[in-house]
């Protein structure tokens, strides 16, 4: 009789201990909601998760001279981004282009904007490099996550000029996918120049799909003269196009300025809006675009002389110890491209950081 009840017991507590495993389990199933933030080291990267399906990662590995933001997702997956390194049928040209980075072509005379692996050993004394320093924080949330950051823009003597903050805001919805980056440089213990130059400030490389048709090869040489062949596109799977809150389209968008700048296409059957949203605090404002049809999309408030023709000029400098913050915010739409839309989510940009 006693065994009889120790069995029923030993069985009551072994399927209660089922279930609860049971339970555990179909848990872990379940896609996580909100936004993770998820901090991994030893790989050197950082995770963003919406719903549990990857947005995008803040990456930081040996092999890049900046951190960057890649791949870039839309809500249904779709890579906005060219490939790192560059995959079958993807240009390999500006091997400096990867994902989503923030640096600048003339600061105090270094070049911080092209450097990579490719630059050859008599260019390297006038690079700079862009290094991780630390996670500050990393904050997980229902409707938005957090990730801040501390890094160092070194010279090519490898000592810090500047001390960069960057705070990333990212945000999930059906159709909206959104990283706003509040980006905070200071200079240390020297004066440091940024010079007005064509190459900065906030770039994007994106995927083929979203590059403009064109029909010849294009040639592109930057401040110090080294040189980039750009080949004509298949018009086929490409279907990019630009528009400004000024009107501007296409490749007409280059070097004119504006407080947002849209780059619509497909990729596949699916229409895809990228929009890039300035700051009036911003130095610059409102930016200048340094948007190629071949797929870089940048942002660039301080080449004002390169970029105008010469018609405007900036020179922006910081003193030792004084800072400058820029506030950006990146839109990756699962829709066509709508000036009105895209102006009212500027002016809540704006009301959200005054």
């Amino acid at each position: 009789m006693a065994v009889g009840k120790v069995s029923r017991r030993s069985i009551k507590i072994l399927l209660s201990l089922c279930m609860t495993v049971l339970a555990a389990w179909s848990q872990s199933q379940r896609p996580a909601n909100g936004i993770q933030v998820l901090v991994d080291s030893d790989n050197r990267k950082v995770d963003v998760l919406v719903d549990g399906q990857p947005f995008t990662s803040y990456i930081y590995p040996t092999t890049l001279k900046k951190p960057v933001l890649f791949p870039l997702r839309t809500a249904e997956g779709e890579l906005v981004t060219r490939s790192f390194p560059p995959g079958p049928g993807e240009r390999t040209d500006h091997p400096h282009h990867v994902g989503l980075w923030f640096n600048y072509g003339n600061v105090s005379g270094i070049d911080f904007w092209n450097n990579s692996d490719a630059i050859k050993p008599q260019d390297q004394g006038k690079m700079g490099t862009i290094v991780h320093r630390d996670v500050i924080a990393a904050r997980s949330g229902s409707q938005k996550g957090e990730l801040e950051v501390e890094d160092d823009w070194l010279g090519p003597d490898q000592k810090p000029m500047l001390r960069e903050h960057t705070v990333y805001v990212f945000r999930g919805s059906a159709g909206v996918r959104s990283v706003d980056r509040i980006t905070t440089l200071t200079a240390l213990d020297r004066k440091v120049t940024f010079t007005d130059d064509k190459e900065g400030v906030l770039g994007l490389r994106v995927t083929r799909a979203l590059e403009l048709p064109s029909e010849k090869p294009e040639t592109f040489t930057d401040a110090s003269g080294r040189v980039t062949q750009v080949s004509a596109t298949d018009g086929a799977a490409v279907t990019g196009d630009y528009l400004t809150s000024e009107g501007k389209q296409g490749a007409g968008v280059w070097g004119t300025r504006g407080r947002w700048c849209s780059l619509s296409g497909r990729i596949g059957r699916q229409p895809v809006t990228i929009t890039i949203l300035d700051h009036p605090k911003n130095p610059g404002f409102p930016t200048y675009w340094h948007a190629r049809g071949y797929g870089l999309f940048a942002a660039n408030p301080l080449g004002m002389k390169a970029l105008s023709g010469g018609t405007d000029a900036l020179n922006f400098a910081l003193d030792p110890r004084s800072s400058v913050t820029f506030r950006h915010r990146i839109l990756i739409l699962s829709e066509p491209a709508s000036a009105e839309r895209a102006e009212k989510r500027y002016q809540e940009f704006v009301a959200e950081y005054k």
